[in-house]
């Protein structure tokens, strides 16, 4: 048994190294499959669907807010790994009255990279955690600085439309992109807008994320409608995922966004 502090300050008994472990954040499944876990990778969500070839081996115990707790029985994990804002503190009760559940929180660049180091801790994978740390360091290096701020919206839903805003991990990547974000302001993380308030905005850019809501070409005249001054672009949500696709983004924010 060996001990372990969750990014809630709790203390997280398990066995270690873990050989049997469940995880219900897809960014988090991803990049632990990038840490050579995929024998001890057992069970994950129905959203866990990258690294395709790897995923359909493992359990598919629900979704991010709702599970097959039967499922998860029959699994006998040594850990469960969750996400503060990606699942519910219901879920985690429940869970950690039979299992170890360690909690991750998200809500920065930093936060990203040291999930990834305490990731890799925790699976005793710390050699190929810091390994991937490094190279997303020296990927996001070679982004280049933007000349000035430049006022953005990031699209993440439609009726009713909702942006995201303050204390979130997109955010934090948006400032380091060089984007202004004027929603911050706004309450909550993900709040509902109008197309007054894009208007009002006065924005420069408006990014139609591919997911949640699977925003498309088409969908473009809408928002040039609301915001005519505006560059509409469809971006690749996958893109903004914390971990392991940090290391395509830096490229895809390179060649794709900032171009």
């Amino acid at each position: 048994m060996k001990s372990f502090t969750d990014h809630l300050g709790r203390a997280v008994k398990m066995n270690y190294p873990p050989k049997r472990i469940v995880s219900f954040a897809p960014a988090i499944t991803d990049t632990l499959y990038s840490l050579e876990l995929d024998t001890e990778i057992v069970g994950r969500t129905r959203f866990c669907v990258h690294p395709k070839e790897k995923v359909v081996k493992a359990t598919n115990v629900g979704g991010t807010k709702d599970m097959k707790i039967e499922r998860i029985h029959a699994l006998k994990p040594d850990i469960i790994i969750v996400e503060k804002e990606e699942n519910t503190k219901e879920m985690v009760e429940e869970l950690e009255e039979f299992f170890p559940v360690f909690v991750f929180e998200v809500q920065t660049v930093k936060d990203a990279l040291k999930m990834i180091v305490d990731l890799g801790n925790l699976t005793d994978r710390t050699r190929q955690a810091v390994d991937l740390e490094q190279k997303i360091i020296a990927a996001f290096r070679r982004i280049p600085t933007r000349i000035g701020k430049a006022r953005a919206a990031y699209v993440i839903w439609k009726n009713p439309y909702m942006v995201v805003g303050k204390n979130t991990y997109i955010q934090s990547l948006l400032e380091k992109l060089g984007f202004e974000n004027p929603f911050v302001k706004f309450e909550g993380r993900y709040p509902s807008v109008t197309e007054e308030d894009l208007r009002a905005a006065k924005l420069d850019y408006i990014l139609l994320a591919t997911e949640p809501y699977p925003f498309q070409e088409k969908h473009k005249q809408e928002f040039l409608q609301i915001s005519p001054d505006a560059n509409i672009k469809i971006v690749d949500g996958e893109m903004f995922w914390y971990g392991v696709k940090m290391v395509d983004a830096a490229k895809y924010f390179k060649e794709e966004l900032l171009r």
